[in-house]
């Protein structure tokens, strides 16, 4: 009986694990999956470089004074004629007002020796005067001309220096700090005195060099119908600024030193954020490719051996596959140079749930 109960048991516990036992179809993880996404491309590099500043421009005081007022905010903007510094005028306003009274004089006298010269020259038919008096009367006439000549000279001159007395802005751009206090006496007749610099940045410059095969490759996709007249830059980490800028100079000639030709672009900024200085990348095309093979970079693993995915077969098997890859496209794209097909599958996430020879139900995305 005991030994009854015990094979009953037995075939109990069997078909109870039999039972549990999964399938292969039914083991199977439900995975992720899709093609190679296959279009056009074209191919960039990417190149350090700097801003620098339309024109910088030194802000100088050209007569001697006192500052006596800075009309704007260091680091501010102003616009072309903008009132930046006033230099003590009176010296120079009692110079205009005595030049005009010697223009006076001397307009006076001019017109004085002018009525004399032409009484002499009425005179002399009647022989009232001698030949001698009216050619003393002619050049009294010269000499009364260039006085009025001098006096307009001394004029402009004195009418110039005190409009030094009023310095304006140049250009407009941005401004930097005084190197000047207010309150301070500077002597710039004698050598111009530097007050501040004004940045012209509402055209800003990108420098930046590239190895000279590139600049043959550079070439070659120009005549494949690359437009590379305008490349692209970005500033700050993560790209906070991503702006377009348009190639106006290539070096004429290859610095032996570096193996490298400077190139320079011009881009607006009109809202003066760019700075000059600043440090940049810059983005420029150089090679077209046609039917290239996209797959997204998050779904390719690396190893010992370089860069794999997971490939899956028409038996919905996963089979290890070394490929080789080329640039990021689109920020979340590789490109794929070698070791798949356009038709194939390949495991998009859940890389780690996956292992060579393993089943799996694709999902296609």
């Amino acid at each position: 009986m005991k030994k009854l109960m015990f094979a009953v048991a037995l075939l109990v516990i069997t078909a109870c694990h039999k039972k549990a036992e999964p399938t292969e179809e039914s083991a199977a993880l439900p995975i992720e999956v899709s093609t190679p996404i296959v279009r056009e491309i074209t191919l960039t590099r990417e190149y350090p470089g700097y801003l620098k500043a339309d024109a910088t421009i030194p802000v100088v005081g050209r007569v001697n004074g006192s500052i006596i007022k800075r009309n704007f905010t260091e680091g501010s903007r102003v616009k072309k004629g903008d009132l930046l510094f006033v230099i003590e005028p009176t010296l120079y306003e009692n110079a205009v007002t005595q030049a005009q009274a010697s223009l006076q004089t001397a307009i006076a006298e001019q017109e004085y020796a002018r009525s004399n010269y032409e009484r002499m020259q009425a005179a002399i038919s009647s022989n009232a005067v001698s030949e001698i008096e009216v050619l003393q009367a002619k050049s009294r006439v010269e000499s009364s001309n260039a006085a009025v000549s001098n006096a307009k000279a001394a004029l402009k001159t004195a009418q110039t220096k005190l409009g030094y007395c009023y310095i304006e802005a140049p250009s407009s751009g941005s401004v930097s700090l005084a190197k000047q206090p207010t309150g301070a006496y500077i002597a710039g007749e004698m050598s111009p005195v530097e007050l501040c610099h004004l940045y012209k940045d509402d055209l800003m410059y990108a420098f930046f060099n590239i190895p000279d095969i590139q600049w043959f490759r550079k070439a070659l996709a120009t005549s494949e119908g690359i437009d590379q007249s305008n490349i692209t830059f970005t500033l700050g980490e993560g790209n906070i600024i991503k702006r377009n800028a348009t190639i106006d100079y290539l070096s004429p000639n290859v610095n032996t030193g570096t193996g490298t030709l400077q190139i320079r672009a011009e881009l607006p900024n009109s809202d003066g954020v760019l700075k000059s200085g600043s440090y940049i990348s810059i983005i420029m095309p150089y090679e077209k490719v046609n039917n290239a093979l996209l797959i997204k970079d998050a779904s390719i693993g690396t190893d010992q051996t370089g860069k794999f995915i997971y490939v899956i077969d028409a038996q919905n098997k996963v089979e290890y596959r070394r490929i080789e890859v080329g640039d990021i496209i689109d920020d979340t794209l590789r490109l794929v140079t070698g070791g798949l097909e356009a038709n194939e599958r390949y495991v998009t996430k859940a890389l780690l749930k996956v292992r060579n020879g393993m089943s799996i139900v694709p999902i296609m995305e």
